[in-house]
């Protein structure tokens, strides 16, 4: 890999480009860290995608419920939903506030945009990626039919530790601490928000859910209202 890096952190990250055109981010400040690349074409991204329509996330955003939605994903991290939704027929804003993670997405977007596969063309194509606070974004960006949050979970040292991508984002973009002011937030712009929350933690921001779709390891809360 050469040092052509694009920006930098100053805790020890920053993005460089790798020998085969990959963005990748590196912590040189963790030397049993890889090098992080998203893959959108990854074997575990396209077994997602094949879990279709009527898997939890998809069905949390409403997409069981018509052909397509416009969903505003206010918590972007690393793109997987986001881009699963795509491929299933969603047309997706994803908001990221990290600059060296929305390198990241931007890079993975553009060689997705390349793929031999179509459908990776699809679903890259019904995304559209800014590098902003979700808190930033109004009404002008919709309008959307719902919006997904999936924020950091505060790390109370008792859980196993999540794999070391996980790891990296945590670090690098910490913990959601501002996530139940933009649960309120994004109420105002979509009719139904989902956010995802570990099966066994209380609601966002103490907000009953109207309705819950619950998983093994993670849920689903449905936040369902009128915008007027």
């Amino acid at each position: 890999m050469s040092d052509t890096a694009p920006g930098g952190d100053a805790r020890g990250f920053f993005c460089l480009e790798s020998i085969d055109g990959r963005v990748a981010l590196r912590a040189t400040h963790r030397a049993d860290w890889k090098p992080l690349v998203i893959d959108w074409e990854s074997a575990a991204q396209r077994s997602r995608i094949r879990a279709g329509r009527r898997q939890p996330l998809a069905r949390a955003v409403g997409l069981h419920l018509k052909p397509a939605v416009r969903v505003l994903d206010a918590t972007g991290g690393l793109g997987r939903d986001a881009f699963t939704l795509g491929a299933l027929g969603a047309e997706v804003v994803l908001v990221e506030r990290q600059p060296l993670v929305v390198e990241l997405l931007r890079d993975a977007q553009r060689r997705a945009r390349a793929s031999s596969d179509a459908s990776i063309v699809y679903a890259a194509d019904r995304l559209r990626i800014i590098g902003s606070d979700a808190l930033d974004v109004g009404a002008t960006q919709g309008p959307f039919d719902s919006a997904y949050l999936d924020p950091m979970y505060p790390d109370d040292g008792k859980s196993a530790l999540p794999q070391k991508e996980m790891q990296m984002l945590r670090e690098l973009a910490g913990d959601d601490l501002d996530a139940e002011r933009l649960l309120a937030h994004v109420r105002a712009l979509a009719p139904r928000v989902a956010v995802k929350r570990p099966a066994k933690a209380p609601p966002l921001a103490g907000a009953r859910p109207d309705a819950i779709l619950a998983g093994t390891q993670a849920r689903f809360d449905l936040y369902l209202s009128t915008i007027p």
